[in-house]
């Protein structure tokens, strides 16, 4: 007698999917790469991978206006925004703009890379990997330089952006 232990496979709708996720709290990140012009994105996909060695991780769409940039890109930097940089966070999201004109505070950082002011924390990193996931890429990146201040992190759920007030 054989047993089946596999569960039938019915999949999920894009739709309900997404719906599964916005119940998720995320920290808000964006990530950014050099170029003429530079590259940048609002990502809540960011995440811890390894300590040792030190890895991160965060997704992009292959779709996206910016997936040119950091597919070549040897250096990123990933900024993790603070509870007041909910208009960084849209203006990072929004298709069509200029992300880097005023009234984005930034500055050039080692090999180019931007480097948004004012950020929660901010990591340097050399992309180590790019793994084709789906409609994605998983870039894998190890952490060179970085640097906190102290605050409260901008989330994302439920469609929004919100805070928890640690103090």
């Amino acid at each position: 007698m054989t047993l089946t232990t596999e569960p039938e496979r019915t999949g999920l709708d894009a739709v309900r999917f997404r719906g599964l996720l916005r119940r998720q709290a995320s920290t808000v990140t964006v990530v950014t790469a050099p170029g003429e012009p530079p590259a940048g994105f609002t990502a809540t996909s960011f995440t811890s991978v390894s300590l040792d060695p030190p890895l991160v991780s965060f997704c992009l769409n292959r779709g996206s206006s910016s997936w040119p940039a950091f597919a070549r890109a040897a250096h990123v930097a990933v900024h993790l925004l603070g509870a007041g940089q909910a208009a960084v966070a849209q203006r990072f999201a929004t298709s069509g703009i200029d992300r880097f004109a005023t009234p984005t505070a930034w500055r050039p950082g080692p090999h180019g890379v931007p480097v948004l002011d004012a950020a929660l924390a901010w990591l340097l990193c050399r992309v180590t990997e790019r793994v084709v996931a789906g409609d994605h890429v998983v870039l894998l990146a190890e952490p060179l330089l970085g640097e906190h201040g102290d605050g409260d992190p901008l989330l994302y759920h439920d469609g929004g952006y919100t805070y928890l007030d640690t103090r």
